[in-house]
């Protein structure tokens, strides 16, 4: 007689599956089929692949977590194997006007009917910014011209929303369908950094300001929650944690010690007590990057001595309470420096499995959290100038306006970079070699590729690559 195990244990069990291996026992009987298939194991697994995600169960619709996350896998299949012909070019150029920043405002995932549209921000030197609707290649809305420069931007795309952050310190809150902004906060001094995150308790915003403070506000309203001084000088650096538990925050004085504070106490301070926050014994430092996967550990760079040697350190950070308080407590893990030969790195990201990626000079570079180079990659002729990194790609843009895209691949079990495709931007073909370029970005999606190039001769373009799906 067949003995069957309740649901319970057996669900229980499979919650350790990979999404390979659940698809394979759910072949087994209509028993584990109906087990395997449950909405909690894999909305489970969709979340630590790709993150947060606000769908919820009326959003879905008929659509099943199953359904999304084979929706999702599947587009980075066709974008891992994606050549240049699988693309749609289109682009949006400016004459007299150079767009400066970008950003996704749409969701890393599909809407109910399976199919991806990509909305991007882009902000001008008009002292505006638009929405670009990256399939169609069309302008889908602008905002009234703003009365100072937009200096950062941020976005929240799990709710339409975007921040902007202006010369002035002028905060706001857009939908990007309005003429209008939500909301509107004058921050007292110049900012310096920007961060805006949506966490279990809702969307935020946290805001570096030259003297040295970080403030904290609930959106969409700007609500000041918090502030508090961190520096003498101003936060050049704000970055929350994937898992949105801690906030890195450094300024740029080669002497001043970057912190991580415990989010939660920015977001919720208590009258009779400052926010828990630890330094981390690291001079010198001029970026950092939380490693995905592994939510609390951060890598930083920094550039010391006569000779600017530069080097990487990682921390892991833990809470620990202690007679009645609770402490942060850092422990270095790694720190190495890069070879004398090795020109300072420009761009840097950590990835899974305790990588490090960066650019130097014409090279792309892979190594281990503990300075073993695995890769150094050359496709590009000039300088290397912008990096983008995720869990699927790796986009490097040089000078000569080139694009070209990586994928992650295994290899015995280690993952290193295989070189997909380059993509040329043709539209500045007309320019002559004398033109100075002064801003590139290249972002992508699951579907799409977005790669922004200005010059100072007040020639500005954006050309959006989607894929056919």
């Amino acid at each position: 007689m067949e003995t069957q195990l309740p649901d319970l244990p057996v669900a229980r069990i499979f919650s350790f599956l990979d999404p390979f291996s659940l698809l394979q026992v759910s072949q087994v009987n209509k028993c584990w089929n109906r087990i395997a298939g449950s909405d909690h194991l894999w909305r489970t697994l969709y979340l630590k692949r790709w993150g947060v995600c606000n769908l919820t169960s009326e959003k879905l619709g008929t659509q099943t977590w199953k359904q999304l996350f084979l929706h999702q896998t599947k587009a980075e299949r066709q974008m891992a194997l994606a050549r240049p012909d699988d693309f749609i070019c289109r682009a949006v150029t400016a004459d007299l006007e150079i767009f400066e920043e970008v950003a996704y405002l749409s969701r890393n995932d599909f809407t109910v009917d399976g199919q991806k549209r990509s909305i991007v921000c882009v902000v001008s030197s008009k002292c505006m910014f638009y929405t670009l609707d990256v399939q169609e290649g069309v302008v889908l809305w602008s905002s009234p011209a703003q009365w100072s420069r937009i200096e950062y931007l941020a976005t929240i795309p799990q709710m339409n929303l975007a921040i902007t952050l202006d010369t002035k310190g002028t905060i706001k809150v857009w939908n990007c369908q309005d003429r209008e902004a939500l909301a509107v906060f004058a921050m007292p001094r110049a900012c310096s950094s920007m961060e805006a995150f949506l966490s279990k308790d809702g969307p935020f915003l946290m805001v570096g300001d030259s003297g040295g403070d970080i403030y904290a506000f609930a959106l969409p309203g700007l609500k000041n929650i918090s502030k508090v001084n961190a520096f003498q000088h101003s936060v050049n650096l704000l970055h929350c944690s994937p898992d949105k538990k801690w906030v890195f925050a450094c300024g740029i004085h080669e002497h001043i010690l970057p912190k991580v504070f415990l989010a939660e106490s920015l977001l919720k301070p208590s009258e009779d007590s400052v926010p828990l926050s630890l330094e981390l014994p690291c001079t010198s430092c001029c970026s950092a990057c939380w490693t995905p996967r592994a939510e609390s550990r951060i890598t930083l760079m920094f550039q010391r001595g006569a000779d600017k040697a530069m080097g990487f350190t990682t921390f892991d950070l833990a809470t620990k309470s202690t007679e009645g308080h609770t402490v942060i407590r850092a422990h270095q893990v790694a720190n190495f420096q890069l070879a004398v030969g090795v020109r300072s790195p420009l761009q840097m990201a950590a990835a899974a499995e305790g990588l490090i990626v960066c650019t130097s000079g014409l090279y792309l570079f892979l190594f281990t959290i503990d300075g073993l180079q695995l890769q150094q990659l050359q496709h590009h002729q000039t300088l290397i100038v912008n990096l983008w990194v995720d869990s699927l790609h790796v986009l490097t843009a040089s000078m000569d306006d080139s694009l070209h895209v990586y994928m992650w691949e295994e290899k015995g079990g280690c993952p290193y970079l295989k070189s997909s495709m380059q993509l040329m931007n043709t539209y500045f073909s007309f320019l002559t070699d004398s033109c100075f370029f002064s801003c590139w970005s290249a972002i992508c999606d699951n579907v799409s590729i977005v790669h922004m190039v200005s010059n100072y001769a007040k020639f500005s373009n954006v050309v959006m690559y989607s894929l056919h799906m």
